[in-house]
Order: C-alpha cells, then structure tokens, then sequence
C-alpha cells in the first residue's frame, strides 16, 4: 500500500514539474492554456463549437487539441470552426499528462496561437489530478447531471478555475436546482465563479473566450482553496 501511494507522489511529482516547465514556454511564447474537464456527454465539445467561432470573429488566434479514448468525431466537428484542431487518442488512458500534451504540441501548434483550448478525456477522477501547465483550469456539468455533482467530485471541482453550467434550457425538464448546485460547489472550493450556458439559446456566450482572455491578460484568476492547501 505504501509503496503505490510513493508510486503516486512521483508520477504527480514529475507532471507537475513539466507542467511548469510548458506553462513557462507558453507564456514566453505568448499562448495560454485553458483546460475543460467534465463527465462525458457533459458539453465541452458543444461549448467549443460555439466559442472558437466567436473568438476568431474577435480576431483571436485560437486553436484545440481534444482527447479521447478513440474516434476523431470531436476534432471534426471543431474543426468546422476553422481554427487549428488535433486530435489525441488515449487508448485507453483516461487523462492527458503534462509531458504528453507537450509532445503533442512540438511542430503543430501554430506560433501566434493565444488561447489554446485543450478538452480533457471525458473523466472527472483522473484527469482532476493532472496539471497540464494550464492558466485556467474550466469544469463544466450539464444541468441533467444533477446538483450533488461537485460533492460526489470534489477535487474536480474544488481545483476549478471556473465552473460552467451547460444546457440550461433543460434546466426546467431536468428540475435542476440552480441554487443546491451553487451551494455544493461553494462547500468545495469557495468563491469560484459559476457561469449558466446554452449553446441552443445562447445564454453565456463567449463567457468562457473572455475568461480565458482575461486570464492571458494577467488577470488575477481564482485560486481554489484545495490548491492553496497542497501548495
């Protein structure tokens, strides 16, 4: 037991040593990473279908990598919005890591790239663990999923940067209640900021390209008190 536990502390050790060492190039370089974990089927596909857009008619040098276990369908459907667009297939590993989201970038990621979008394998467990050298970490959960989503995933959401609500307008079909869902998340990670979208009715469009704007800017972005404890 204690020797997986040792096995851990190192594998998370050495992320987050490359995960500083990309943060630091990236930024040199001017590009700012914004990593979207949620369940599967929760929308950040959707989501991204919708911003990427929005950002290029900004005049934003934007660009996605998405992972998942197989398929290419979600970098196909991103790729629609006319931004740069890779795709990573895991096979069968349930998160990115920092060092290979690195190798995944080496000679693709276009120089004038400033927001990098990077959807996580559809997992709220392992990937909650693993910085990828992002300046924004985004958690989303879909109003069908239920209010105690943040307290059966703590660390997922109690790391968040920003928790965005997706598919609001089935809220009233789903009786999602808006305000349990608010109090769980505060219970886990305090004054974080939690954003309702729809991708079919528009509501918080372009909330998640301005947040990470902001946080390229220099912007103070949320610190989680999870984070604050295992710094």
């Amino acid at each position: 037991m204690c020797r997986t536990v040792d096995l851990r502390q190192a594998v998370l050790a050495k992320n987050t040593m490359a995960a500083g060492v990309l943060r630091t190039e990236l930024t040199a370089r001017g590009t700012t990473v914004v990593n979207l974990l949620s369940s599967p089927g929760s929308g950040k596909t959707a989501l991204l279908e919708r911003e990427l857009p929005l950002a290029r008619e900004r005049g934003i040098e934007v660009a996605a990598l998405t992972a998942d276990l197989a398929t290419e369908n979600d970098a196909t459907r991103l790729a629609r919005s006319g931004a740069p667009v890779k795709q990573v297939l895991t096979d069968g590993l349930c998160h990115l890591e920092a060092d290979m989201l690195a190798g995944h970038l080496h000679d693709w990621l276009p120089d004038a790239t400033r927001l990098l979008f990077v959807e996580n394998v559809g997992n709220l467990v392992c990937p909650a663990s693993y910085d990828l050298g992002e300046s924004l970490r985004v958690v989303l959960a879909s109003v069908t999923e239920g209010e105690d989503k943040p307290l059966k995933y703590p660390t997922a959401f109690g790391l968040a940067q920003l928790v965005i609500v997706t598919k609001s307008d089935l809220a009233g079909p789903a009786a999602f209640d808006e305000a349990a869902f608010r109090a769980h998340v505060e219970r886990v990670n305090p004054g974080v900021e939690v954003v309702l979208t729809s991708v079919r009715t528009g509501e918080g469009a372009g909330v998640l390209v301005d947040r990470a704007l902001a946080a390229a800017d220099g912007d103070a972005v949320h610190t989680p008190v999870m984070a604050r404890a295992g710094a």
